[in-house]
């Protein structure tokens, strides 16, 4: 018996091993071999170190909550490891901690997100391959300073790259398809979309300013030298979610967000438009008071054009047939817009060409090559300072906004139902239970602690949305 024990104990060690590479942080190389866990792997790693997982099968939710973690798959023979939601899981790969790297791994069947970091600076995200059927497949929240580079996504619900709240960040060489939405940048700032393929999806490329959001500002994105073509599957998205309503057939949508940045991309067969630019006005959600809801100061640049607009779809169709036409254009503004330009407008064919000026011979973006930052950023104070708060941007807010629908039900119909009991709140987001079939089912987030939970359901039920309710008592 101790023979047969002591065999079991060294084949488990096999699987999961560690070698000291020496340095002067002395960080480590963990190796994650088919049948051990991988989240037992990051239980033992320290900042600095990496996991190498080799290729095999791993069924399991990775949760990362510790700073400087390299976690890479190792690709043997053209074998990859593979982490396989079987459609039951909800995460694959969760990041919380700074300066975690996230390599090559392909990730298939989780119900929610491929690959999420929630509130973590200084990530990267390279070389994944994801495949839905999910809501969003990469997925960084509320995360600064961030690199999501060379991956290929496609079947997904939403968007297959979805930066939500995000600020100094590089979205380049990646491919994605079969999905509501390629790349959406959503009430962000400062981000970089560049060298990506977005075909075949409902819409290419959307920048967003979204209502009920805690962050009301969306602001200086580049989407530069992408190839955008033939976005006319038709929208999939759970009815009623806020992705239903994207117009399929467009290229590049601009929603309401300001300082945009559209030059030297590739544009063709979208067949509502190349691009679209429109407010608020065209959202089934309630207009928040703190934001400006049109679209300004976006700088069209030299782009290249061909097929688009031929067989409008949708809404784009609707705008075209009341206005008499029944041919699309290249570019579409259904709003006001102040500030905005556009290169070469003879050359274009525009609806709403009197809300553009010409933008300035030979103006560009390219002495921008990144937006990352030069050094990494510091903890962020709110997030040990505000835990609760920090927690519901971090997470909640990736699937609720405050009144209207994301994915997720209104935050005003939680608070409803937990008024003056966080207790219950932070007990049902551990286990929740299904309670609406016109919503899909929330994941358990029971990789919360106890008292994290509690500190966000005492946010949402105490704080959240205070400071709209006093202003409209006073109006």
């Amino acid at each position: 018996m101790r023979k047969r024990i002591f065999a079991l104990v060294v084949a488990l060690s096999a699987l999961i091993s560690s070698t000291c590479v020496f340095s002067a942080t002395q960080s480590k190389v963990i190796t994650v071999r088919e049948g051990a866990s991988i989240q037992a792997a990051v239980k033992l790693a320290n900042p600095g170190d990496t996991i190498e997982v080799y290729p095999g099968l791993y069924k399991e939710t990775v949760y990362i909550d510790k700073n400087d973690i390299t976690i890479r798959g190792v690709v043997v023979a053209g074998e990859w490891p593979v982490m396989d939601g079987e459609d039951t899981l909800n995460d694959g790969i969760l990041v919380a901690g700074h300066g975690v790297t996230v390599d090559r791994f392909f990730i298939r069947r989780f119900k929610g997100n491929g690959i999420m970091t929630q509130g973590a600076n200084n990530y990267k995200i390279i070389n994944n391959i994801v495949e839905g059927d999910s809501v969003y497949g990469i997925f960084p929240q509320f995360s600064n300073n961030g690199l999501v580079a060379d991956n290929v996504i496609w079947n997904v619900h939403d968007a297959a790259i979805y930066l939500g709240m995000c600020e100094n960040a590089d979205v380049v060489r990646n491919d994605t398809f079969g999905s509501v939405m390629g790349i959406e940048i959503e009430n962000s700032k400062n981000i970089l979309v560049e060298n990506n393929t977005a075909h075949d999806n409902s819409s290419g490329i959307q920048v967003t300013l979204l209502q009920g959001l805690p962050v009301k500002t969306a602001s200086n994105t580049i989407v530069r030298r992408n190839f955008i073509s033939n976005n006319n599957v038709p929208n999939f998205a759970p009815r009623g979610s806020a992705a239903a309503g994207t117009p399929a057939g467009t290229g590049i949508v601009i929603f309401a967000a300001d300082d945009t940045v559209v030059e030297g991309n590739i544009i063709t067969g979208n067949d509502s438009a190349a691009i679209v630019m429109v407010d608020h006005d065209s959202s089934p959600n309630v207009r928040d008071p703190e934001m400006d809801p049109t679209p300004d100061n976006a700088k069209i640049y030299d782009n290249v054009y061909w097929n688009n607009g031929t067989k409008p779809l949708g809404a784009a169709k609707d705008v075209l047939e009341q206005a008499g036409l029944k041919e699309g254009f290249e570019v579409m503004l259904v709003t006001k817009s102040k500030g905005s330009c556009i290169a070469n407008p003879s050359s274009v064919r525009v609806f709403g060409a009197d809300q553009f000026t010409a933008c300035p011979d030979g103006a560009t973006s390219a002495g921008i090559t990144t937006m990352q930052l030069s050094e990494p950023i510091a903890e962020n104070l709110e997030q040990t300072e505000y835990n609760g708060r920090f927690a519901y941007k971090a997470i909640c807010a990736g699937c609720h906004i405050y009144e209207g629908r994301m994915v997720g039900p209104p935050m005003r119909v939680i608070q409803a139902l937990y008024m003056d009991r966080p207790e219950a709140m932070a007990q049902w987001i551990a286990n929740p239970t299904h309670k609406r079939d016109d919503y899909p089912e929330m994941p358990p987030q029971n990789y919360l602690s106890e008292e994290d939970r509690l500190a966000i359901a005492n946010y949402i039920l105490n704080d959240l949305g205070k400071s709209r309710q006093l202003r409209q008592s006073r109006e």
